[in-house]
């Protein structure tokens, strides 16, 4: 006996929290930072501008500091529900109570106007400061472990309240012929096991179950998919990418996590 699925709408959605383990909803009532093809669906009136949009110059100028990321992101206002998802990932609120978290830029999804967003030091990564809600997502559920730790890269999410990590490397992948050849050429990568990211002091450290990334997707790429209006194969000379627009640093910023 199949269930029947359950069908939402505005009033039944859940406000400020999960719809499953793949959704969040916003009660959105003013304004919301997003990043670029979080937003799945929403009810009400809401609107979307770019960061550099003229009337949000005050909001911007307290809540948002890094300009490697602004194309990344809009500003939501109105009122209404949102819908916020990433590619079937696990997706979660969590609070900060005047505090700091630094995450990957990535996995970051939306978050409150009352903190602020900086550039991290650490590529790849922004810090969040203030008081306020934000929305992440990980590649399976995060777990919350205490410094000091050694944590594998790939499976890092973030950090809270401690020092930026420092990288820490075992004796065994530097002994040896392969170490010479590594120190020399760079060439040979480490595992998990070989390589991590160490944690020393007080705070909190957020690791997903997994040491496989979240894929990169360019924003506002044209999926390669059939019945996708210029994603499929005869999708023009772009081969669905998103135009590359003066002053941007394209796949170089990506590549380096910027």
């Amino acid at each position: 006996m199949t269930t029947a699925p359950q069908v939402l709408d505005v009033t039944t959605l859940p406000s400020n929290d999960n719809v499953n383990s793949y959704t969040f909803c916003v009660d959105l009532d003013g304004q919301w930072f997003l990043q670029k093809g979080k937003m799945i669906a929403y009810y009400g009136q809401i609107d979307f501008n770019g960061v550099g949009h003229g009337h949000l110059d005050r909001l911007v100028a307290t809540s948002f500091h890094s300009p490697l990321h602004a194309g990344e992101w809009v500003v939501a206002e109105g009122n209404g529900k949102m819908l916020l998802a990433d590619r079937a990932f696990d997706v979660n609120s969590y609070d900060l109570e005047d505090g700091n978290l630094t995450v990957r830029s990535g996995n970051l999804l939306a978050f409150e106007p009352s903190l602020s967003l900086k550039q991290s030091i650490i590529p790849g990564f922004v810090t969040l400061i203030g008081t306020g809600k934000f929305v992440a997502a990980s590649n399976g559920e995060v777990h919350f472990v205490e410094p000091p730790v050694r944590v594998d890269p790939q499976a890092l999410v973030g950090w809270a309240d401690c020092p930026s990590p420092c990288h820490h490397y075992d004796h065994g992948y530097l002994k040896g012929v392969l170490g010479g050849i590594r120190a020399m050429t760079g060439i040979g990568g480490a595992s998990g096991e070989e390589h991590q990211f160490e944690f020393v002091g007080a705070g909190t450290v957020l690791i997903q179950s997994t040491e496989v990334l979240m894929a990169e997707q360019a924003t506002g790429a044209v999926p390669h998919e059939a019945g996708v209006p210029g994603g499929g194969q005869h999708g023009g000379g772009q081969g669905g990418q998103s135009p590359q627009m003066p002053g941007q640093l394209g796949n170089l910023q990506r590549r380096f996590g910027l």
